[in-house]
């Protein structure tokens, strides 16, 4: 679908990568990681055509569409949520008009018999078609579906925009870009802005939706859940894997051992050579072996290691004084924001030394619990905060607080105090802004160097309660690993905000869940959190399944022993019936989808060979590709009525 030869970019005299080549193909879910700066970013604008590279091709299949997710985007807030969905679907409005004016030019042309006439006919009918091929009545369950999915209540879909975070409105512009469905999806740091249920759900929509896709995540459980294939771009080359990226880390390391022995051999030959050489080198005796042995160095085709960042933040935070047995008690905690109701009834304790989770939908208070902790904004009832302890913040945007117009030296100095002064260098070396790097301004900065540099801060004075507020966003993988180690070691107490499950995972002992009003506690890592909510949801189907307490007693007051036997064997066996049907429709939607999914490989290998000419096997093409991703909605909803029937 997509071919990148050669490709090489430059910002002024320096080469961010070069001779890059490789193929994106039609099934190909691929995660594009690598450090922060290592133009991850810069890739996927170069293939939308957003950025020209400074030599290279990107050679595009006809007709193909292209949907991008950038991490930044300037949005209008003109719409209500619906409405702003709805616009993902303005291509079908533009090809009605299209298909419109063309008849219309039809009704008024009388070249019947002309060469452009014919063409315009054909081009009618190819429009029509392809527009019947798209047509979808189930518009308005599309929208519904996808806005749920990424977090929204049906409530939201009639407020305006504007209404919402920028986070939220994020998620309005992934869902557009869902539902406009196009060939190759291009996904740059999806999960930034939504909480664990929603990566869930686009976990399952990416995993099941056809089309190629390129996708930026510093998330390791989330990529690695939904890509099949890994490129690595490190220091100015590509490094390219057909797996996942948890066995491209293992098959990575593999090679680059594998490589360091060969290169440390062949390194003992040249050296052993090369004094034999220089210890001979004048002996007449010995001229024809020491030109046999230069000839054969000259010859000797030498093995290059691929070049590994070895540059990795160093991160310890300084030992913690001792704090109260209980940095955090809350009880009966409310907060309003005028009649709205963000949670109540809240109560809890946090023992000194427990790392902690806050996880739920965002704007579900988790962040608002946290602003009340630190005493920033007002609240009802008791909310205490230990003896001696002393708290240290890092906040969602604390890396935009940041003043752009100072050097990353000067951002640290300015805040830096007492004998932490003369060791600035040395920290700023730690975080990987050592030299020419420290003289750089805040606005030149990566996202992800920006929340290196905010997390320095964070370092200045010793604190016993750490509370992170989305630490990990904008980090790269090899940061956020030496954070987690760091937070691990460290001797406080943790609340850590975050949506990032394999980051959490190993932290925390304890889950606070958020969501309706209330804060739920969990006990056990955040997988464990998971399992049980998975097993909360079954029973809360089961529950909801149930008679109602009246219905209860009604019937045990009216039914008998044995006709109560009776109606439970005529409820087992009407379950057992539902049961095989549900299996049976499966099983029938499996066999369909394997028999498109064979159609379309065979027209896909015609497609290598076909003439530009030969426009029917496109339209099957499109069309059983329609066809298979209708069958895979009913074989997905098919599969939840199978879940609902045995439970």
């Amino acid at each position: 679908m997509i071919s990148i030869q050669g490709l090489k970019v430059e910002f002024g005299s320096q080469v961010l990568f070069e001779n890059i080549s490789y193929v994106v193909n039609k099934r190909d879910k691929i995660a594009l990681v690598g450090k922060n700066g290592a133009g991850k970013t810069t890739m996927l604008k170069i293939i939308t055509g957003e950025q020209m590279p400074t030599s290279g091709t990107v050679a595009r299949q006809a007709d193909i569409t292209i949907g991008y997710l950038p991490q930044q985007m300037v949005l209008k807030d003109e719409l209500t949520v619906k409405q702003e969905a709805q616009r993902a679907f303005e291509h079908l409005q533009q090809m009605d008009a299209a298909i419109e004016r063309m008849n219309q030019e039809l009704a008024t042309r009388t070249d019947y018999d002309s060469e452009d006439y014919q063409e315009l006919i054909e081009r009618v009918a190819e429009k029509t078609e392809l527009r019947s091929l798209m047509q979808s009545e189930n518009i308005e369950a599309e929208i519904e579906k996808t806005l749920l999915g990424l977090g929204f209540e049906r409530s939201d879909f009639d407020r305006p925009t504007s209404e919402f975070s920028g986070g939220w409105r994020m998620r309005i512009e992934l869902a557009k870009l869902l539902l406009r469905r196009p060939d190759v999806l291009l996904l740059d740091e999806p999960t930034n802005h939504l909480d664990i249920e929603s990566i869930q759900w686009l976990e399952t929509f990416l995993k099941n939706r056809n089309g190629a896709l390129l996708l930026v995540s510093h998330d390791r459980a989330f990529i690695d859940n939904v890509t099949n294939r890994t490129i690595e771009i490190s220091l100015g080359k590509i490094y390219d894997y057909k797996v996942s990226y948890s066995q491209f880390v293992e098959l990575r390391k593999e090679r680059v051992e594998q490589q360091m022995r060969a290169y440390e051999n062949q390194q003992k030959l040249i050296h052993d050579t090369e004094d034999f050489i220089e210890r001979f080198r004048y002996k007449a005796t010995k001229a024809v072996q020491v030109q046999s042995r230069i000839k054969m160095l000259e010859k000797l085709e030498r093995i290059e290691v691929d070049e590994v960042d070895r540059s990795r933040m160093r991160l310890k935070f300084p030992p913690a004084p001792r704090s109260g047995d209980y940095p955090v008690i809350a009880e009966d905690l409310r907060k309003d924001y005028g009649n709205l109701n963000v949670f109540h009834d809240v109560t809890f304790t946090i023992k000194r030394g427990e790392k902690v989770a806050f996880v739920g939908k965002n704007g579900a208070g988790k962040s608002t619990l946290v602003k009340c902790i630190m005493g920033e904004i007002p609240f009802d009832g008791k909310l205490q905060i230990g003896h001696n302890v002393k708290i240290g913040y890092f906040a969602q945007n604390q890396a935009q607080l940041l003043d752009e117009t100072l050097t990353v030296h000067d951002t640290i100095d300015y805040v830096a105090v007492g004998d932490i002064r003369t060791r600035i260098n040395d920290i700023l070396g730690a975080f990987m802004f050592g030299g020419k790097n420290a003289d750089k301004k805040v606005k030149v900065l990566s996202g992800g160097e920006k929340s290196r540099l905010a997390m320095i801060r964070l370092l200045l004075q010793p604190v016993n309660l750490l509370i992170l507020d989305e630490p990990t966003n904008h980090l790269d993988m090899p940061s956020k690993d030496v954070l987690k180690e760091a937070i691990q070691a460290f001797d406080g107490t943790v609340i850590v905000v975050s949506h990032d499950r394999d980051f959490l995972n190993g932290i925390v002992s304890k889950v606070y869940e958020f969501g309706e009003h209330r804060v739920r506690e969990h006990l056990g890592g955040i997988y464990d959190f998971l399992q049980k909510k998975q097993l909360d949801t079954l029973q809360q189907l089961e529950i909801k399944n149930a008679p109602t307490p009246t219905d209860n007693i009604e019937t045990q007051n009216l039914a008998s022993p044995a006709s109560q036997g009776k109606m439970d064997y005529q409820r087992q066996k009407e379950r057992e019936r539902l049961i095989r049907q549900a299996e049976k429709k499966v099983k029938t939607l499996e066999t369909r989808i394997a028999e498109l999914e064979q159609q379309l490989a065979d027209i896909e290998d015609k497609l290598s060979t076909a003439s530009t000419e030969d426009l029917d096997i496109y339209y099957t093409h499109s069309k059983i590709s329609r066809e298979l991703e209708e069958v895979m909605a009913q074989w997905e909803a098919a599969g939840e009525e199978l879940e609902k029937a045995k439970s």
